[in-house]
């Protein structure tokens, strides 16, 4: 896998939209504004929007080739060093026909989002360019008030330093507090609890190794299929990752993505699995039962499995690059980079 070069002060990054197109919408567009002024003031960097990327929800729907057009300037620019996603959304999908692997593969650079930014992060698989699953500019770095220190912190630890040997924490706290999207709760600073559960072993014991690949479970069934989804022997010898999106999937839906990766193949071949903290904390304690379910029903009952990972739809969330090597020791409950994640 290809790394992309670091990011360091007085970079530019990019914004796009490849999704759902709100950071641009009159009662949302201070959301960016907010990010922007974070991440020029706090991280030294330089950010643009790509053209298409403030155009608001309808035109972006409307427009999937114009996003994809957003994605492939973004990359083929030479001054840009990075591409950090507005938003999640549900139809990502669409831009698939208006993407040029090569582009991508040519050009490496630091990408990174979540949720439905996983249909992105499987064309950088397919691509073979390492990428970064973490904050959007909407949720984390346009967060009301200050950003969560622990999101902050493995911004610059993964995308600024040389981050061979990593330890990739847990949070010691955790937020339920959905303060609505709205320029009159600007100065209204989420709650947050004490973190109780860390990082919990499902399955499995020892220590383990190999690449992380995945994303958000939710989308994986609209990409089955396509040209970017791995081929079974693909995923020989990964480490998946999965979490779950705010929509909160019931314990019986996440049962029924999971069998069609056993279905696949895929959890026979898998070393293990990184599973993120659900969002709120909803079905916690169910979806420990399905893993252990599904894990017996294809025969795989030992399966190491590492649970409640601050990624993705958690609050506080982090980083977790996908493409490169990890140690994870179920026994230590401890995740740990073996090379660095960037060049």
């Amino acid at each position: 896998m290809i790394k992309p070069k670091r990011l360091k002060k007085g970079d530019t990054v990019a914004i796009v939209s490849l999704s759902w197109g709100g950071l641009g919408d009159a009662g949302l567009i201070h959301k960016y504004h907010i990010a922007k002024e974070r991440l020029e003031r706090d991280f030294g960097l330089n950010v643009v929007a790509m053209p298409h990327a403030l155009k608001g929800s309808e035109f972006v729907y409307a427009h999937p080739e114009l996003r994809a057009k957003d994605l492939m300037d973004a990359f083929s620019d030479a001054s840009i060093k990075g591409v950090f996603c507005a938003i999640g959304g549900d139809d990502s999908v669409r831009l698939l026909p208006y993407v040029d692997l090569e582009i991508i593969r040519n050009n490496p650079k630091i990408f990174m989002g979540y949720s439905d930014t996983t249909v992105t992060h499987f064309m950088m698989n397919k691509a073979g360019v390492v990428s970064y699953y973490g904050p959007s500019v909407m949720a984390e770095f346009g967060e009301y008030v200050q950003m969560f220190d622990y999101t902050a912190n493995a911004v610059k630890a993964l995308l600024f330093e040389d981050s061979n040997g990593y330890e990739i924490p847990s949070s010691e706290y955790w937020s339920d507090d959905h303060v609505p999207w709205s320029e009159e709760n600007v100065n209204r600073k989420k709650s947050t609890r004490p973190e109780r559960h860390h990082y919990e072993a499902l399955s499995g014991s020892g220590s383990i190794r190999g690449k992380l690949s995945g994303g958000c479970l939710d989308v994986f069934p609209m990409i089955v299929g396509t040209n970017i989804w791995p081929a079974p022997e693909e995923w020989q010898d990964k480490i998946l990752l999965v979490e779950t999106s705010e929509e909160k999937p019931s314990p019986d839906l996440v049962k029924y993505y999971l069998r069609n990766l056993g279905a696949q193949g895929i959890l026979s071949r898998i070393r293990g699995i990184v599973v993120g903290k659900p969002q709120d904390e909803a079905f916690y304690e169910e979806y420990k039962e399905v893993y252990r379910t599904v894990l017996n029903e294809f025969a795989c009952p030992d399966l190491p499995i590492i649970y409640n990972v601050n990624i993705g739809h958690a609050a506080p969330t982090g980083i977790l690059p996908l493409g490169i090597e990890y140690e994870i020791d179920l026994d230590k409950k401890t995740i740990r980079l073996l090379e660095s994640a960037t060049d």
